[in-house]
């Protein structure tokens, strides 16, 4: 297919997924967390689970092979199984088209795909019509696992990528993530590493009780739109143990993120990590009870950030908490902008935002402005607190800057709060 072709159905597609879509806003029910209280860092073959390696499917380990039927064969034989049965990518590097993990699945107990070696995407985008690469799509209960690499193989790709976060309309269309988590409940993503992706590393959307754990990924600080993990419409995601060197978000929450925990991250470089933007599109559902804790960050772009659009639509994001951050040379610590993508004269921002708290964060910026809060004229924020903040420009003190707040402080505050 040509890529003017591409685009424009791509187009039509989410145009017509977003509108439906825009009428059935509901999030997950999370149901039972199947993998509580369980050590879901010990991997063993269940009794009598059968492999299905990929290489018996037909698959060469040589990077070269188009293995993307051997892999669908590989999956089918997997998901359908009605004993115990696992998807195996052994070692050697085998090259993959964007295909479909689709459930749901037979197997008694949750499924296993166990990645050791390496699987390289494809280059030509015309290949992309699902806009994704790998698609794990309705399934309850997954894990994906065994310490292989995904090579998105991007760098081709950065070069034409649309900045679909810079504009405000759901006609553009970004390029495809690395691993797409779509209506999953109960998965487990551990132990793999990303490199270079096209888009995403990871996106996460309308899923429940997933956990992402010991993952590595990367990509050049200045591959556009690269995001580590990008978390939608989701309930219970638990993010913890991850080193994430990329050149957008180290992980971004957008519209409907609900109880999302991220414990013991390194971020650097990239863009930090982001709860917007908000007030995009229609009817988004809240943003709330969000947990970031033990993050150290180094060389960031912005350190913890809440952004939203002016003047577009409604939204709501409360209950959040940043604590025990440290950061070293950060340009913009500490932001609320709900003046996002807007260089002057912004109508006012229709997003409200509540009950946020930013606690023991320190380090070093290289900005004068290390706390930078600007709320809605038409919704001020309210219950800002800030507690223990140390924050410094090298020799120089830094400084605050504050509109439609009145953050409540408590602590150290270096910089100095807003008058």
């Amino acid at each position: 297919m040509a890529m003017t072709e591409r685009v424009g159905v791509l187009i039509m597609y989410f145009a017509l997924v977003y509108h439906v879509g825009a009428a059935q806003k509901v999030m997950p029910v999370a149901g039972p967390d199947i993998f509580k209280n369980k050590n879901t860092a010990l991997d063993k073959l269940l009794p009598g689970e059968k492999i299905n390696n990929v290489i018996s499917f037909g698959a060469k380990p040589d990077g070269k092979f188009d293995c993307t039927q051997a892999f669908m064969d590989a999956w089918q034989a997997t998901c359908h199984s009605k004993v115990q049965a696992r998807f195996l990518v052994p070692e050697g590097t085998f090259l993959v088209s964007s295909m479909f993990f689709a459930g749901p699945c037979s197997t008694p107990e949750p499924v296993t795909i166990q990645v050791v070696g390496t699987i390289v995407a494809t280059t030509d985008l015309s290949e992309y019509e699902n806009n994704e690469w790998l698609l794990f799509e309705d399934m309850d209960g997954i894990k994906l696992i065994g310490g292989g690499t995904f090579d998105g193989v991007g760098k081709k790709s950065w070069k034409t990528a649309s900045n679909c976060k810079e504009k405000p309309h759901v006609a553009c269309v970004r390029n495809p993530s690395s691993i797409y988590f779509h209506r999953i409940k109960n998965g487990i993503i551990q132990n793999i590493k990303s490199t270079n992706p096209k888009g995403f590393h990871i996106f996460v959307t309308n899923c429940a009780n997933i956990r992402l754990r010991r993952l590595k990924l990367t990509a050049p600080d200045e591959s556009p739109n690269t995001d580590g993990i990008h978390i939608s419409h989701s309930i219970g995601v638990k993010v913890a143990r991850n080193t994430i060197e990329t050149g957008d978000d180290c992980i971004s929450m957008i519209h409907g993120s609900h109880q999302v925990s991220i414990n013991d991250v390194n971020c650097g470089p990239g863009h930090g990590i982001s709860i917007g933007s908000l007030g995009k599109y229609e009817e988004e559902l809240e943003v709330k009870e969000i947990r970031v804790k033990n993050v150290s960050m180094v060389g960031t772009q912005n350190g913890l950030r809440i952004k939203t659009w002016p003047d577009l639509y409604p939204g709501h994001a409360s209950d959040i908490s940043f604590s025990d951050i440290t950061m070293q040379n950060v340009k913009n610590p500490i932001v609320i902008d709900q003046e996002y993508q807007c260089s002057s004269q912004c109508k006012a921002s229709l997003v409200k935002i509540k009950d946020v708290v930013f606690s023991n964060i320190k380090g070093t910026t290289t900005t004068p402005i290390a706390v930078d809060l600007r709320c809605s004229n038409k919704f001020p924020c309210e219950s800002i607190k800030l507690e223990n903040i140390d924050l410094s420009l090298k020799t120089k003190p830094s400084g605050s800057r504050c509109a439609n707040i009145k953050p409540i402080y408590k602590g150290l505050q270096n910089p100095p709060g807003c008058l």
